[in-house]
């Protein structure tokens, strides 16, 4: 039987005497200085060059604690160096490492042995109503964010970016005056309800199913389906019974949206009672992160960066443009639409709520291009500068899932849907932080 996390952090702690087993790593840039103190301002001890092995003692914010020969200790980025990834199943000796005896206070933490979500789970989970409802009853609005943000310091920060997607029309209002016709907004829904056994009179062709959608439509289709899939994985796992960790992540992911190009969604976020580290992005800005993900971010930074990254999946509609591919899939079938609201919103709802029913919430577990992966880790470090925080809390998150180690039960379902972390961690290196130089010295 394993010993839970939290365990082996107290265990540490109270023995003060006994030292930490270190992270080995090897440093990362071409050379690394070493600081006296987590602090640029404090006396460099020495420096060294890349390749070196080092071993990490401890984190503290985005600084690693090296142990030094003559028993000496010194400080570099969490950048500078790259963590060993773990051999073992959990990786975690190498989490208590990098928690630093700070993440996971007051909260138990199971091993990452714990079965996690899988595709059938979120295919055959009914939506669950109640589930929902205390979601979105969470939801903060952009004032209550913006003072959270004031208390803790962080200043909205103009950062350009251009892989982003742009400001859309009607975001958080679906339909408009200035709504499609019925015969539009029918031809374009047309393929999937033909795949969904729909039969409600005339026959579209190939042509009328594949016309493309006008940007209400899409709007409008990603405001229905985001509950409709949020519900479901509710309905796979509930939210995890903790009103303060509910509140945090809506204060600070909120935060977060509203410095992104869409920043009127609904935008929604909670944490559900999984142990596994992992997160979802459903369309139309609702985010959900797994317990396990949360009780592994040690700041309120760190907690922005993984919940960025879903953000951007979000902003750039890479999930709903994956059920949009499995549309254009079922051209070819027959579908009709004659007894269907004109309406866009009664459209996108009656779309929605028929998608769900089949595939449920299995979406969430599609693997989306590598390149989408790539570029929501860029724009979470984007969005973290503009939110006034260190865009390196992404880098730091990256390092702590590779130091639990490629073998762990917990990061499974991660692991099938992203890239390996160090390609990832390799991406933001070459990319070199361009344009964020000077954000990388914040707290």
């Amino acid at each position: 039987m394993r010993v839970p996390i939290l365990s082996l952090i107290a265990a540490t702690l109270a023995a003060s005497t006994v030292l930490a087993a270190d992270l080995a790593a090897t440093v990362q840039k071409p050379t690394a200085d070493v600081y006296a103190q987590p602090s640029f301002q404090a006396p460099k001890v020495t420096t060294l060059q890349q390749n070196a092995a080092v071993n990490i003692s401890a984190q503290h914010g985005l600084w690693y604690q090296l142990r030094l020969q003559e028993e000496k200790s010194g400080y570099v980025r969490v950048n500078d160096v790259r963590v060993a990834y773990a051999g073992t199943e959990d990786g975690e000796a190498n989490i208590r490492v990098l928690m630093g005896g700070k993440a996971g206070a007051g909260r138990v933490t199971e091993t990452a042995g714990v079965r996690g979500i899988d595709e059938s789970d979120l295919k055959s989970a009914a939506l669950d109503q109640a589930q929902l409802n205390a979601m979105v009853g969470n939801r903060v609005e952009p004032p209550a964010a913006a003072t959270y943000a004031q208390e803790h310091g962080w200043q909205a920060t103009t950062v350009a970016y251009a892989g982003e997607a742009g400001p859309s029309k009607n975001d958080g209002k679906a339909g408009g005056d200035s709504g499609p016709s019925k015969s539009t907004v029918t031809n374009a829904v047309g393929g999937v309800l033909g795949s969904l056994g729909i039969n409600v009179g005339s026959k579209l062709n190939t042509a009328a199913k594949a016309v493309p959608k006008s940007e209400a439509e899409l709007a409008a289709e990603e405001l229905a389906l985001g509950p409709e899939i949020a519900g479901r994985v509710l309905g796979a796992r509930p939210l995890w019974n903790d009103a303060g960790a509910q509140q945090r992540v809506n204060r600070i992911g909120r935060w977060v949206a509203s410095q992104t190009s869409r920043p009127e969604l609904p935008w929604t976020f909670g944490v559900i009672d999984a142990p596994e580290v992992n997160a979802f992005a459903a369309p139309g800005g609702y985010v959900l992160m797994t317990r396990g993900l949360y009780e592994l971010l040690a700041s309120d930074a760190e907690v922005a960066a993984a919940l960025g990254h879903e953000i951007s999946h979000c902003v750039q509609r890479d999930h709903h443009n994956v059920i949009r591919k499995q549309e254009l899939a079922t051209v070819g079938k027959e579908a009709a639409t004659s007894q269907i609201d004109a309406g866009t919103s009664s459209v996108a709802g009656t779309y929605a709520r028929q998608y769900a029913e089949k595939y449920g919430a299995s979406v969430m577990l599609s693997t989306l291009d590598r390149d989408a992966e790539f570029r929501s880790d860029e724009a979470a470090e984007i969005y973290l500068a503009r939110a006034g925080m260190n865009p390196l809390a992404l880098y730091a998150v990256l390092q702590k899932m590779a130091a639990l180690g490629v073998k762990s039960a917990g990061l499974v379902q991660l692991a099938k849907t992203h890239p390996a972390f160090d390609a990832r961690l390799d991406r933001i290196d070459r990319r070199g932080h361009a344009g964020l130089e000077a954000y990388l010295a914040r707290d």
